[in-house]
């Protein structure tokens, strides 16, 4: 199960950091990157691992988020900060295993003005 932490309620300019879990049958797996879809609009990628290892981020969020992974305890982080109400989605995290892939639940981030 891909399991992400809670999002939650915060001021713009405020920052939030969001974890993601591979545990049971899916330890172990790749953990990709994040996820956010708001209201009325498609899924979008926010932050990603490349395949070489690095990272890519949304231009948008660039210089204020942050992707990291732990492989040892398979999990993976997206360090938020000087959020803006643009930022308001339900997150998702996203890894894969082979040809399977798997999502969290998804956690809702509000930002206020």
């Amino acid at each position: 199960q891909l399991q992400a932490s809670e999002g939650g309620l915060v001021q713009a300019g405020g920052s939030l950091r969001l974890s993601c879990a591979a545990s049971g049958s899916i330890f172990g797996i790749n953990l990709k990157g994040w996820y956010r879809q708001a209201p009325g609009k498609q899924r979008e990628l926010v932050a990603v691992f490349t395949p070489s290892g690095n990272t890519s981020y949304l231009e948008s969020v660039k210089g204020r988020f942050t992707i990291s992974r732990d492989n040892s305890k398979n999990r993976m982080y997206l360090q938020m900060n000087s959020l803006k109400p643009e930022d308001t989605a339900v997150y998702y995290c996203n890894g894969g295993r082979g040809t399977s892939g798997y999502w969290g639940q998804g956690t809702l981030v509000t930002v206020s003005s």
